[in-house]
């Protein structure tokens, strides 16, 4: 039996879902280093705010090798597992579309003031470039998928 959402969720081949993984990664990863960084540079002191920015890119480049490159991976495999015409944003779980939303609200609260603009810019910056360097891995799968026949 076909529900109102069977009818009108919005379908995508495997290939968009990689872009859209991947867009996701980057328009998230390069708002956050945007912002991280703005907070940071808000400081007086050019030599610490240099220093918390290369820090936050390290930890960013770090949390990509160990953690983001993985989840990244998942992220591919699935898409390539659940094929062509299913949801657009089903390229994640529920799982973790949850988690997306506490991390959302987590960085709500970072932002209100929890800790010091510094500290949450070095987070943010480090969050920021993590998503951005893991997301070769998605869009890098979508850019090999280009000369195959997907019926976009």
């Amino acid at each position: 039996m076909n529900t109102w959402y069977e009818r009108v969720k919005p379908r995508a081949n495997s290939r968009t879902q990689l872009l859209l993984a991947g867009g996701l990664w980057v328009t998230v990863g390069g708002g956050l280093l945007y912002f991280g960084a703005s907070w940071i540079l808000e400081g007086r002191h050019l030599g610490l705010s240099l220093l918390l920015l290369g820090t936050g890119a390290l930890l960013g480049i770090a949390k990509a090798a160990f953690i983001l490159d993985r989840a990244a991976v998942k992220i591919v495999e699935r898409i390539g597992q659940r094929g062509d015409g299913h949801c657009a944003g089903g390229f994640l779980s529920l799982r973790t579309w949850i988690l997306v939303a506490a991390m959302i609200l987590l960085g709500r609260l970072l932002r209100g003031g929890l800790i010091p603009a510094a500290a949450a810019g070095t987070l943010y910056v480090a969050i920021g470039t993590g998503l951005l360097v893991s997301s070769r891995l998605p869009l890098g799968s979508w850019r090999r998928s280009s000369g195959k026949s997907h019926g976009s």
